[in-house]
């Protein structure tokens, strides 16, 4: 693969106009980078950031070698554009994170296949297609269990908790609409994740170590530094994973801690991550400034320093609706609202994140202010 350096005043082409993009065209501008952005959402928040706008679906070819055309890098801010298209597209284009992540990791049985041969824990699985399979895994792992549709689904979405034999019509409607894999149900002392850049010179830099609460499998907070002494472990098994995966730019690693603090590998994002968001505020760079650096050759820092501890909250449509008169009123916040035109219930608009000399405390007075949102 062919990478470029790029000058001030060259395009960066990003497949994705949410949030993700959003930020990442933000670090891209500051740098003196201009940005054109491809999305089916002609009010997607990067559009309004950018300084040329594609409105075409992620499948529309012409529209992706439109884009290719008009940049000097592209990027994309998902993982769930199509695979084929993206081979097809490297090949055409510079587009350092490259193809080969994309295709294994849209696919949950093909990233667990991965993530086992890379030699780090990992949940034990197994692949289900059929009734047969169902009852082969129940015998195997037995309940509680985790079913997850092998392609899509985010936030929880494409997945469920199966903690016993009455639960098993869903797992078997899920089976006959998905091809599915089934993970063993672990009882979880803490949740934590990991956020790394790799640029094309093989230098790679972490952030620290991220703790993360979910609710209904959406992300509720981030705590940094995370509150469990594992940070080199989980460091160590990030670079078992880079022996087998080609990576270039930001990517998070998300991992169950167990009560006798055992660390397994959940899932990977090969781009910016929501648990990462922090870092805008709370390090030295964001993980969207070393994804920028990352894919248009430049150098990255030698470490990330964290300047200051930070607790980062979501902002769900509920949220917004319930804390608007109350942002004014907090100058110690850093809040950032995506600009979605469409406020839904649970659809993520925004973040707060809050720098903190005292965790524990700012993590109960913000735990207070948001007990009523809609759970």
């Amino acid at each position: 693969m062919t990478y470029y350096n790029l000058e001030s005043g060259d395009m960066i082409g990003i497949v994705g106009g949410g949030q993700l993009g959003k930020m990442m065209a933000q670090s891209a501008q500051r740098m003196g980078f201009q940005v054109a952005i491809l999305d089916p959402d002609e009010d997607c928040p990067a559009r309004f950031v950018a300084h040329q706008f594609i409105n075409a679906e992620f499948s529309d070819i012409d529209a992706l070698n439109q884009l290719g055309d008009i940049s000097k890098v592209v990027t994309y801010e998902f993982e769930n554009i199509d695979a084929q298209q993206l081979e097809k597209l490297s090949n055409q284009f510079n587009i350092p994170q490259g193809s080969q992540t994309v295709a294994l990791l849209q696919d949950r049985l093909t990233e667990k296949q991965t993530l086992e041969s890379a030699n780090v824990q990992i949940v034990p699985f197994m692949e289900v297609k059929s009734t047969e399979d169902l009852n082969e895994a129940i015998e195997t792992i037995g309940y509680p269990f985790i079913i997850k549709t092998r392609f899509g689904g985010y936030d929880g979405k494409g997945q469920l908790v199966i903690q016993s034999k009455e639960d098993l019509d869903e797992a078997k409607k899920l089976i006959t609409d998905t091809p599915c894999v089934v993970e063993k149900y672990l009882p979880l002392f803490k949740e934590v994740s990991i956020t790394a850049t790799r640029d094309i010179y093989d230098h790679t830099v972490y952030f620290p170590l991220q703790e993360n609460e979910h609710r209904n499998q959406i992300l509720y907070k981030t705590v940094v530094p995370a509150r469990v002494d594992l940070e080199e472990q989980a460091i160590q098994e990030v670079q078992k994973i880079m022996t087998k995966l080609h990576f270039v730019g930001t990517f998070t690693v998300e991992f169950f801690v167990t009560e006798d603090h055992q660390l397994y590998v959940n899932e990977i994002a090969p781009r910016p991550h929501n648990s990462g968001h922090y870092s805008i505020e709370a390090c030295d760079y964001s993980q969207f400034d070393t994804h920028i650096l990352a894919v248009a050759g430049w150098h990255l820092p030698k470490k990330i320093t964290l300047l200051q501890p930070a607790i980062m909250m979501n902002l769900l449509g509920q949220d917004v609706l319930n804390l608007q008169e109350v942002f004014s009123e907090h100058p110690e916040w850093y809040v950032h609202i995506y600009g979605k035109k469409v406020n839904k219930v649970n659809r993520k608009m925004g973040h707060i994140t809050k720098l903190s000399t005292d965790l524990n405390k700012d993590e109960n007075q913000f735990n207070q202010l948001f007990e009523g949102r809609n759970d």
